[in-house]
């Protein structure tokens, strides 16, 4: 059975750092594009990265200097590094991978 789950968000000052992860299961995450995207209060999902089978990345261009993907094939996990947080980065943050969404974590950056 395929499931994600993210974890690692949480309330951020503006300008700090957070690594959100994915743990999967039921599928292994280095066979498929495994992707983040983010939803904000009446916004629609937006993309923010991918990392494809063979490693390579792609990134939203408005967020490829501050975010990181990454993941670790060993524990099945991926990863998010957030750096150089805004409160505009607020949202939900969801992993994607094998069609599935997982249930999304919730970022908050204020002060």
């Amino acid at each position: 059975q395929v499931q994600l789950v993210e974890s690692g968000g949480g309330l951020v000052q503006p300008g700090g750092s957070l690594r959100l992860s994915c743990a999967a299961s039921g599928f292994t995450v280095s066979s498929y594009t495994m992707s983040w995207y983010r939803q904000a209060p009446g916004k629609e999902r937006e993309f923010i990265a991918s990392i494809r089978s063979l490693g390579s990345t792609n990134y939203a261009d408005s967020l490829k200097d501050r975010f990181t993907i990454s993941r670790d094939i060993v524990k099945n996990t991926l990863y998010l590094q957030m750096n150089s947080l805004k409160p505009e980065d607020t949202a939900v943050y969801y992993c994607k991978g094998a069609g599935r969404f997982g249930q999304g974590t919730q970022v908050t950056v204020s002060s």
